[in-house]
């Protein structure tokens, strides 16, 4: 049996592949995950912190109407951006439930620009004077 040649190719002696080859872009991966994960943390407490605002705030509008504010709850029905004087803020607009007489069931909604309160609607007729 004659002996086995080994070749190699000039260009294939002492270089390293892409997999064991430390790559400059992996340090910005990192970064951007982490960047990405706070951020997502930041969005997470802040819709908590809203929502928790949009409650209080639904609570108190129904006290001061003399209505039931059903089921303690507001639902996110949109989320998005709102450009002002203040700069650029999330804009939220979320449902609740609320009912008259205890009887049925109505609508209403709340807008939050940021964390403040941008409007608030039942949906129910103003005030009407006797005439």
């Amino acid at each position: 049996m004659p002996p086995r040649r080994s070749f190699a190719l000039r260009g294939d002696i002492g270089t390293q592949t892409a997999a064991n080859c430390p790559s400059p872009d992996r340090p910005m991966t990192s970064l951007t995950a982490i960047v990405l994960l706070l951020g997502l943390g930041w969005f997470w407490l802040d819709s908590l912190r809203a929502r928790e605002i949009a409650i209080g705030i639904c609570k108190a509008a129904c006290e001061g109407r003399d209505l039931q504010f059903l089921d303690q709850v507001v639902v996110l029905r949109r989320l998005g951006f709102s450009w002002g004087s203040e700069g650029i803020r999330l804009r939220r607009v979320y449902r609740f439930d609320f009912s008259e007489e205890g009887v049925g069931r109505r609508n209403g909604y709340l807008v939050l620009r940021g964390l403040h309160l941008e409007e608030l609607s039942f949906g129910l007729p103003g005030e009407v004077e006797d005439a």
